[in-house]
């Protein structure tokens, strides 16, 4: 965080503090709470990256959610918001990219804790044990879970989701065998992986621009139950429920705070509504096989 933001931030929350607590109030008596799903990446004291956080404040992080919010599971988020009835502030915890070291601490912690999850993890580094390629690009080179150990997380209850294939930016991508591998390919071999049914996808990066309409209908014919951004906002009442937006976290709790308690910002989706509604199903050869 630049070092202007970082003295405006308490200024900012502290200051708007009153506005959101009586805000919040207003919309939970008329049922429209937004629901905030935030996505981690991973947890361990090294400090290495900007989406590394230390283990004592993603404990600080979680108990104040918890004291702040019910902390509902994915399903749970998408029946409010087709049920357009959100009564209390909820937030949703998700995992992006199936870091090994979340295995030492952040999981089991939150499977003790029995704290619904989220974790998408991408098939081809956790099929080959290959790390990421942004994270060999900045010096690192961190272990993905393998298949094993995901059986194993699976079976103590945490959902395992889909992070397409191999971690590329779908924006841009139209090439129908492509989208079928990275989409579509990636959840069957999930599921082979865990055997049990991958549910939900999250699209990497997350933002607007990695984001298509062609990607979303492929999610769809895919078979998935959801499809996860990570552009940072929240999830409100009557609108799309297929779509899951999500807010990012990091190392910052009052970051998090500000993120997700109410912050007038997070209200405004500049991704309309029909971008991800389901087109038919076309017939072709790669949906047949599928």
């Amino acid at each position: 965080m630049n070092g202007w933001k970082r003295w405006l931030l308490p200024i900012y929350y502290y200051g708007s503090w009153p506005m959101r607590i009586g805000y919040g109030r207003f919309l939970a008596r008329r049922g429209r709470c937004p629901i905030a799903v935030v996505v981690f990446h991973r947890v361990a004291d090294d400090g290495a990256t900007a989406w590394t956080c230390p283990t004592e404040v993603f404990c600080r992080q979680i108990q104040w959610l918890r004291r702040h919010f019910e902390l509902i599971s994915l399903a749970e988020v998408q029946r409010r918001l087709r049920c357009k009835q959100s009564y209390h502030p909820a937030v949703h915890i998700t995992f992006d990219d199936g870091y090994a070291d979340n295995a030492r601490f952040a999981l089991p912690w939150l499977l003790e804790q029995k704290i619904p999850v989220t974790y998408f993890v991408s098939v081809e580094q956790t099929a080959t044990g290959r790390p990421f390629s942004h994270d060999l690009a900045a010096g690192y080179s961190f272990a993905p879970h393998r298949p094993a150990e995901l059986r194993q997380l699976a079976n103590a209850g945490l959902e395992i989701g889909c992070h397409s294939y191999s971690h590329r930016n779908l924006g841009p991508v139209e090439d129908p065998a492509l989208l079928e591998k990275e989409i579509l390919q990636a959840r069957q071999a999930l599921e082979a992986m865990v055997d049990r049914p991958v549910r939900y996808f999250a699209f990497p990066f997350g933002q607007l621009e990695n984001l298509s309409r062609t990607a979303f209908q492929w999610v769809h014919w895919a078979g998935y139950e959801a499809a996860c951004s990570a552009y940072g906002v929240y999830n409100l009442p009557g609108r799309e429920c297929f779509h899951i937006r999500r807010i990012p976290a990091d190392s910052c709790l009052l970051r998090l705070k500000n993120h997700v308690f109410f912050d007038p910002r997070k209200f405004f989706d500049p991704l309309a509504d029909w971008m991800v509604r389901p087109l038919a199903q076309p017939e072709t050869p790669e949906l047949v096989r599928g």
